[in-house]
């Protein structure tokens, strides 16, 4: 994931407001000056403002002399750089700060992408009971609008957001609503001069107990692609071991996540394996029906794959002495490591950053080398 540079400014699942799910994010050969993408905006200004007074220099460009004085950059300026929104699903957790932000801060008009469900949501918070009216679907619609509902669709095509980035949505299931399966959507986030990408899930319920089982879709478009073009995935992992299947509430645990990993494992081998195929015989032998009596090895299948766990509930009754994201994420790379996948698991937390070169926490911390 070499070609992105990626701010968290958020990342937990609630319920503290301080720490949603928010990201913004740049192609990692441009400035953060020439826009800014926020992938999800649940956290917004406050939480910007709080991580850059720890760190004021994270967006800054580089000083054109060793001496120079690093420019202050303010959340406000971060804020009036977005150019887009790449919004999974409009719970309040994911959008909260888009909301709050609309009207109040300077720079063009933002599209906000999503499916068309999702950004009925959104509208619905703009409709002057809840929120102004800063959001709309047609720009000259109405005057000072902040906010500009674009729609993606679910297809195969790769959509244009921002300079050298461009996106492909594919829908995902999040529990039910009054008994209806409850839709969000994971994006694949490409590079379009490398041809890489990474993989963001929304809110994502596990295959194995959805109505609408979508997961293995993906992973069946991801696995081709897995590791040389795509390294990187964000999962969300709201809760610890232990939960109960039906009070998931539409999240995954470490057991399903593990689970989910390896149908991901298992696609990757096959991948392989037809690609191997084809490319002995040119085209010119029937392939042989593989053997579904025996699973193939899976050791080392997602070997060179990063796997960022997101969305983590807050532990409010202090039921662990570690912070949640560490003990979900220990979880998840227990039972991932005991399968043999190979994958690398990684904690989001709020000021990773995410560069080129490094990961590094701007909140606290030395630098990680990738």
């Amino acid at each position: 994931m070499t070609s992105f540079d990626i701010v968290v400014v958020g990342c937990g699942g609630g319920p503290s407001e301080n720490n949603l799910s928010s990201y913004l994010l740049k192609a990692a050969d441009a400035t953060w000056e020439d826009g800014i993408v926020a992938l999800e905006a649940g956290s917004g200004i406050g939480a910007l403002t709080r991580l850059l007074d720890l760190h004021p220099d994270v967006f800054a460009p580089e000083p054109s002399e060793p001496e120079a004085d690093v420019q202050v950059i303010t959340a406000a300026d971060i804020y009036s750089r977005i150019r887009c929104y790449l919004i999974t699903h409009s719970h309040l957790d994911h959008v909260n700060g888009l909301v709050l932000s609309a009207g109040s801060v300077q720079g063009p008009t933002k599209l906000v992408h999503g499916s068309k469900r999702t950004l009925e949501g959104v509208a619905s918070i703009f409709s002057g009971e809840i929120w102004p009216k800063l959001a709309s679907w047609k720009e000259a619609e109405v005057p000072g609008t902040s906010l500009l509902l674009s729609p993606l669709s679910p297809d195969e095509v790769y959509t244009s957001v921002a300079h050298d980035i461009s996106v492909r949505m594919m829908p995902i299931s999040h529990g039910q609503n009054d008994g209806i399966p409850y839709p969000c959507t994971a994006f694949f986030v490409r590079h379009d001069s490398t041809n890489r990408e990474f993989l963001f899930f929304g809110d994502v319920e596990p295959d194995s107990i959805s109505s609408e089982p979508k997961n293995l879709e993906i992973w069946r478009v991801a696995a081709p692609k897995i590791p040389e073009t795509l390294s990187a995935i964000f999962i969300e992992c709201s809760w610890p071991l232990g939960r109960a299947d039906d009070i998931l509430y539409g999240h995954l645990s470490p057991k399903h996540l593990a689970q989910e990993l390896t149908a991901l494992a298992l696609e990757v081998v096959s991948s392989r394996q037809r690609a191997s195929t084809e490319g002995r015989s040119n085209g010119a032998s029937k392939k042989k029906k593989r053997n579904t009596d025996s699973l193939p090895s899976l050791e080392g299948a997602l070997a060179g794959l990063r796997v960022y766990i997101t969305h983590c509930k807050d532990d409010i009754q202090k039921t662990f002495d570690k912070p949640i994201h560490e003990v979900i994420a220990s979880q998840v790379r227990e039972l991932v490591d005991a399968k043999g996948l190979g994958a690398e698991i990684i904690a989001v937390e709020q000021g990773l950053h995410i560069s080129a070169s490094s990961i590094s926490f701007f909140a606290h911390g030395p630098n990680v080398p990738w």
